[in-house]
Parts: structure tokens; C-alpha cells; sequence
């Protein structure tokens, strides 16, 4: 119970007001889901004991000025940050930053601060403009290791770890590395025309199989093409995708369900929600066992029932929402999908083409799937195990979607 209670808290946003303009108008610009770390995604206590970690970040929306969100979300304690600053990288893949750029984040006016268990906390503002697609350099110093980390695993992008304050200096000699996110969240930007789009996903949207620091996920290569359009240089696409993620169960992280008010809802600026989740659920019901017709034709009702709920959710906040069809997976040695798991698939598939309460569809499905076997993604976008994109598939995906869809 009282991790679920966790999950639902949309967090602490406090203190960033301290040197907020009134009438600013708040983007998020960078974001990434959070889900709680244990084994092998979660570095060692000792690790993390007299601290400092630095990590890296691109930013997907413009800003002149920016604050960023801190995360005990899944904190079973408080958790203090004894000190943090915010500069641009020199490198994407490097802990070296521009000492020029290099701001220290404060907490009402504060160099600590501690965050309640399962709670977020934004930085107050700082000055630091940055374009669309720079790379940020976010350092945090603890005194103390958290009592559960706070993160996500599936970064793609490295964090460097060293002991003692260095959140300061201008590069970490002998850090250790680690490709995963730790204690961060978001950051929320202000500037001119700025607008977010969220893209609520699983182990797709989060980039499963692009290598660190290559930035290569569909999200990333979305962003991009917005850059290169005129109106759309100001919009970020934020990656809320978690790995394994499920519409109705918990994986690896709480369910889209119960994080939809906290990955979406909870950010400011969003005006469009793309959909695509579904496939861990349609292929978890038969990994281990067969299950009867009817057991198939009840999970189709409930996620379409969930879909409605995040429809429902998402409008109720001005957000439209764009339903995306899920890809072909019949190639999956994980999920060894049958006929009547593809009949499911192809039932959830007509109802987000064809019921009419998505905003707008992207379809996934039809530019991804092999034209002379449509169950199977086609093999130049399969990464090889028969379910993720390639990279050149997720580029495939950011050109799939049409771009009026955004406006």
C-alpha cells in the first residue's frame, strides 16, 4: 500500500518560486519516468556515500531560463542533496562541462535541501540559455546514499559517479560510469513559443537497443525533424517511456494507469499525448501458459478500457491525445505470440484506428510491418528479436508520424 501511494503523489513542487517571474510561462523541456531501482539497475550504497554524480542530459526544448526537478518518488526515507549545480556539456560523452555555463542550483535560497519520501522538488531558477538538442550536465552532491534510489534505468546516456563534493569542478577524473538516470526528473524551461508533446510509452519509446549517448530513440528523431520546421522550433517531444511498461500491470515500473498523472498531467506546457503501449500486455498473457478465448477477449476490453481512461484524463486537461497502433511482434522469441494473440493485437489496432475517440492516429503498425508478412515488423527495422526497432527503424517511426497531427 504504501508504495502505491507512492506511485499516485504527483510530488512536492516547492521552493521554485523563490526567484520566479510572475507570469512565467513553465515548459517542461527535458523529463524522464521514473520507476524505483533495485538489483543490478541500482549502483551500490557505498557508491553513492560522499557523492558527487553527474549526468547528462538532452535538452529537447529551448530555454532561457530553467529549474530542475529533483525526484524521491520512490524514496522510502528523505533524501538530502548537500549541493547541486547545472552547466552545458562540453561532450555528450564526457563529465566535462563549459565552467562558463556553470550555474549553482539552490532551493529557496538554500544550497541543501531534503526531500520528503515520495515526493519531487524543483530547483529555484536559474539563468542559463540553451537551444533545442543541448546537452546538459546536471551534478548533484549527497553526504549520504538514498534509502531507495529514485531513477531510470534505461538512460542511454552515461552518469559518472565520484567520491567526495566535485559538483563544482569542471570535469570528473576516474569516475566510475553508469548508463542509467539517478535522483532526476525533469526540467522545466521558460521561453518563447515553447510546448511540449509526451510520448507515453514502454521499451520502444524508451530506445531498447540504441547505444549511449547516440540519442538515436523515435522520440529523439521526432524532435529533430520539429526543429527543422518552421512553428515547431520550440516543441519538445518528452520520452515517458519505461521498459517492459504495461497499460493494466506492473513491470519494472508502476503501470501507465497509475503513473499517467504523474508523467503527463504533471507537466506544464503539454499540448499533445502520443499513445503507444500495449504490446507487454497482449504478449504477457500467453508467455507462460495458453489462457481460454474468453481470457483474450476480456484483456482487449480492458485495454481499451484503459486507453478510454487516458482519453478521458488527458482531455479533461486540454491535452489532445494521439492514439498509436501497435506494431507487429509475431517475431518475438520472448513472447512466441500465436494466431489469437495477433487477433488481439489486430482488434486493439481497429479500435484505435477506427473508434473515433483519439484526437488523431499515428499509424505504427502500417509503416513498420513487412508487407509480404504484416504480423512481423519488416526485417530491415528489427532489431533482431523479432519485437524492437532497429535504429534505422526507430528513424522510420519519427517519419511516420505526421507532422499536422502536432500542430
Amino acid at each position: 500500500m504504501a508504495r502505491m501511494l507512492r506511485w499516485v503523489a504527483v510530488g512536492l513542487l516547492a521552493a521554485a518560486t523563490a526567484q520566479a517571474t510572475p507570469g512565467d510561462r513553465w515548459t517542461t523541456a527535458w523529463w524522464t519516468s521514473q520507476l524505483a531501482l533495485e538489483g543490478q539497475n541500482a549502483l551500490p550504497a557505498a557508491d553513492l556515500t560522499d557523492a558527487t554524480l553527474r549526468q547528462i542530459v538532452r535538452l529537447q526544448g529551448p530555454a532561457t531560463r530553467l529549474r530542475v526537478r529533483f525526484s524521491n518518488r520512490f524514496g522510502t526515507a528523505p533524501l538530502t542533496i548537500d549541493g547541486a549545480s547545472i552547466a552545458r556539456a562540453v561532450d555528450v560523452a564526457s563529465p566535462r562541462i563549459d565552467g562558463a555555463t556553470q550555474r549553482p542550483l539552490r532551493f529557496a535560497g538554500a544550497s541543501t535541501v531534503t526531500i520528503p519520501a515520495g515526493a519531487d522538488y524543483w530547483s529555484d531558477p536559474v539563468e542559463i540559455g540553451a537551444p533545442a538538442g543541448a546537452d546538459l550536465a546536471i551534478s548533484l552532491y549527497m553526504a549520504q546514499p538514498p534509502a531507495q534510489q529514485t531513477g531510470h534505468p534505461g538512460a542511454r546516456a552515461t552518469s559518472y559517479v565520484v567520491h567526495g563534493n566535485h559538483a563544482g569542478d569542471a570535469d570528473l577524473r576516474e569516475a566510475k560510469t553508469v548508463d542509467h538516470w539517478f535522483q532526476i526528473a525533469g526540467i522545466e524551461a521558460v521561453a518563447p513559443k515553447a510546448r511540449a508533446i509526451v510520448a507515453f510509452g514502454d521499451s520502444i519509446t524508451d530506445g531498447y537497443g540504441v547505444k549511449p549517448n547516440t540519442n538515436a530513440r523515435w522520440t529523439d528523431a521526432l524532435q529533430r525533424r520539429l526543429r527543422r520546421v518552421p512553428g515547431m522550433e520550440a516543441v519538445a517531444v518528452l520520452n515517458a517511456g519505461i521498459g517492459g511498461n504495461r497499460l493494466l500491470n506492473d513491470g519494472l515500473g508502476p503501470n501507465a494507469l497509475a503513473r499517467f498523472d504523474h508523467d503527463v498531467i504533471g507537466q506544464p506546457g503539454v499540448s499533445h499525448l502520443i499513445v503507444l503501449e500495449g504490446v507487454n500486455d497482449l504478449g504477457t498473457l500467453t508467455r507462460d501458459a495458453p489462457v481460454s478465448a474468453e481470457a483474450h477477449a476480456a484483456l482487449v476490453t480492458r485495454m481499451i478500457d484503459a486507453y478510454r481512461q487516458i482519453l478521458l484524463r488527458a482531455h479533461a486537461r486540454g491535452i489532445k491525445v494521439i492514439g498509436a497502433t501497435i506494431m507487429p511482434y509475431a517475431g518475438s522469441a520472448y513472447y512466441h505470440p500465436d494466431a489469437q494473440n495477433e487477433a488481439d493485437r489486430q482488434a486493439v489496432n481497429r479500435w484505435i484506428r477506427t473508434s473515433g475517440h483519439f484526437d488523431a492516429v499515428i499509424d505504427f503498425d502500417a509503416a513498420m510491418r513487412d508487407p509480404a508478412d504484416p504480423g512481423r515488423l519488416r526485417k530491415d527495422y528489427d532489431s533482431g528479436d523479432g519485437l524492437h526497432p532497429s535504429v534505422a527503424g526507430y528513424a522510420a517511426m519519427a517519419q511516420a508520424v505526421p507532422l499536422a497531427v502536432l500542430r
